[in-house]
């Protein structure tokens, strides 16, 4: 008689075996507890705080106890004009750079997929801005914008075409100019997660529909999109919230400015609460973005559940 035999007739577990309240479970949890940890103290533990403060009057500098005030918070925020302008633009900067730096980057990984002399050497190139800090990227792209010796009007002043502006300063320039910068920082990590999807694809799906007479754009819309499909809405919802979450790169490009022409949703919350000293106002304006990405992310996965059906 074996061990699991003698365990099913005794109605307990062999010994070193997996039964009701086996110690395996436990020690399992030891092992999770390590990576458990950071995230319950740096992730979830920050945002609860965070929530638990939008319902607040919490401010810097007074000498009173914090009170709470319920809802007050989100309801002057219904009102605050100024924040719906931050959501406004947050909005179509993240979209702004979000849909061109797709397109750019799925252009780039096309290219980068097929067998190029230097390929190797292009690739390493084309990660550098993925490379650099934003705020590094920022600096380097202020020098870029400078309204007198920036290279960008210096060539449109050899070219002939005029005496260059002052494109960070201007309310009608200052968008798109921050935009373009987004844009050239955020393209190598698409491009890298896309031709990683694009290497996945089975060379010999491509072969077959060329023998069959299909062209380029056909061996693109029948082969190479429906297996770059999920990878490219995954990398696109992503990149829409990162675009969203912006600060840094923004902050040392113009500070919101001029007018609040480039005043995203973060850089609003992060002059009420470090400027203004009002953080549970802040705070409530973060839960706001807090559940517009959680929407976001709801959406792509019900969009990705539902291509999982069909498929």
């Amino acid at each position: 008689m074996t061990l699991a035999t003698a365990g099913k007739r005794s109605g307990r577990p062999a010994p070193g075996t997996r039964g009701p309240g086996r110690p395996v479970d436990r020690g399992a949890w030891f092992l999770v507890l390590p990576a458990l940890i950071p995230i319950l103290v740096l992730s979830v533990g920050p945002l609860l705080y965070g929530i638990a403060l939008a319902f607040t009057d919490a401010q810097s500098g007074r000498t009173e106890p914090t009170q709470w005030i319920g809802t007050l918070n989100f309801q002057d925020l219904l009102y605050d004009t100024l924040f719906w302008d931050s959501f406004r633009i947050g909005l179509l900067w993240a979209v702004g750079v979000t849909v061109p730096q797709f397109l750019l980057a799925l252009g780039l990984a096309l290219l980068l997929n097929e067998e190029l002399r230097l390929r190797w050497l292009a690739r390493a190139l084309a990660i550098i801005p993925w490379a650099m800090p934003e705020v590094v990227v920022g600096i380097m792209w202020r020098l870029v914008y400078n309204p007198d010796a920036g290279i960008l009007n210096e060539t449109i002043r050899d070219l002939g075409l005029g005496d260059g502006r002052d494109w960070l300063s201007g309310l009608a320039t200052a968008l798109p100019a921050v935009i373009v910068v987004g844009i050239w920082a955020g393209m190598p990590q698409t491009t890298v997660v896309l031709l990683a999807g694009l290497q996945n694809t089975p060379r010999e799906l491509h072969e077959a529909a060329a023998m069959d007479g299909a062209g380029a754009w056909r061996r693109f819309r029948t082969v190479t999109w429906p297996a770059l499909k999920p990878v490219a809405l995954a990398v696109t919802a992503l990149n829409f919230i990162w675009n969203f979450n912006s600060f840094a790169l923004v902050y040392v490009l113009t500070s919101g400015g001029p007018g609040g022409r480039t005043r995203l949703p973060m850089l609003f919350a992060y002059e009420e609460a470090f400027r203004y000293g009002q953080f549970g106002y802040a705070a409530a304006m973060g839960c706001v973005m807090v559940a517009v990405i959680s929407v976001i992310l709801a959406l792509q996965l019900v969009g990705r559940l539902r291509g999982d059906g069909d498929a």
